[in-house]
C-alpha cells in the first residue's frame, strides 16, 4: 500500500515521530528546478564554483553506476597532510578534490541518465551562518546545511536543507539558509525556479 501526504499531513507525522522518538531528526528544504543543465553542470564539473562544499556522496549512472561516498579516511593522511590539504576538523571531502573525478565519470557524447550529489556547508561556514542567522543555535544542534542535486528524466532540481538534532521551533536558520543558496546561485548566474 502506498501512502501519500501532504505538507500538512507531513507535519502531523513529525510531531508524532517527536513525541515518539526524542532523538528524531527534523528536515526542513526548498526545491528549486535548474532549467538550464549544461550551464549548470559546466559551473558544476569544470569550475571552482561549488569547490568549497564538502561532497556526502555522488551517485551517477550511465552505462554502469558509480558511487561516492565522501566520508574522510583521515587515518589515510599524516597529520602534516591533513593541515597541508585543509582537512583537519572535516568529516567529508571537500567537493573541489573530487571535481575532476566526478568530470571524468560524466563527460562523453550522452548524458547520465541519472544522478545525485549531497553537498554540505563545511563546519566553518556552518558556523558563520549560525551566528549571522540563528544565534540560539550552536554547530552541536545542527548536524548539516546542504544541497541536494537530482537529475533524473532530463530535470535537474536543487533541494536545500537543513538537518537539525533537536527540535527547534526557531526556522530563521532555514529561512536564512534557503536565502543563501539563492543568493548564491544568483551571484554565480544560476538560473533556478521555485517550485
Amino acid at each position: 500500500m502506498f501512502l501519500s501526504f501532504g505538507f500538512k499531513e507531513l507535519f502531523i507525522f513529525c510531531t508524532l515521530l517527536r513525541s515518539i522518538i526524542p532523538n528524531f531528526i527534523e528536515v526542513i528544504m526548498i526545491a528549486l528546478k535548474l532549467p538550464e543543465v549544461r550551464v549548470f553542470m559546466n559551473k558544476l564539473l569544470c569550475t571552482e564554483v561549488f569547490d568549497n562544499f564538502l561532497l556526502q556522496e555522488a551517485t551517477i549512472q550511465g552505462s554502469i553506476n558509480y558511487h561516492i561516498e565522501g566520508t574522510l579516511h583521515k587515518n589515510f593522511y599524516s597529520e602534516n597532510e591533513l593541515e597541508q590539504e585543509h582537512l583537519s576538523g572535516l568529516s567529508f571531502i571537500p567537493y573541489g578534490k573530487v571535481r575532476t573525478q566526478c568530470f571524468d565519470l560524466i563527460k562523453g557524447k550522452r548524458t547520465p541518465s541519472f544522478f545525485k550529489f549531497v553537498l554540505l556547508l563545511s563546519p566553518t561556514n556552518l558556523e558563520k551562518t549560525l551566528q549571522q542567522s540563528a544565534p540560539s543555535l550552536t554547530p552541536a544542534d545542527v548536524t548539516a546545511a546542504f544541497i541536494n542535486l537530482k537529475f533524473q528524466n532530463n530535470s535537474l532540481l536543487l533541494t536545500t536543507g537543513i538537518s537539525y538534532c533537536t527540535f527547534t521551533i526557531d526556522k530563521s536558520l532555514d529561512r536564512e539558509w534557503d536565502a543563501l543558496i539563492k543568493k548564491f546561485l544568483k551571484n554565480h548566474e544560476i538560473i533556478f525556479e521555485e517550485l
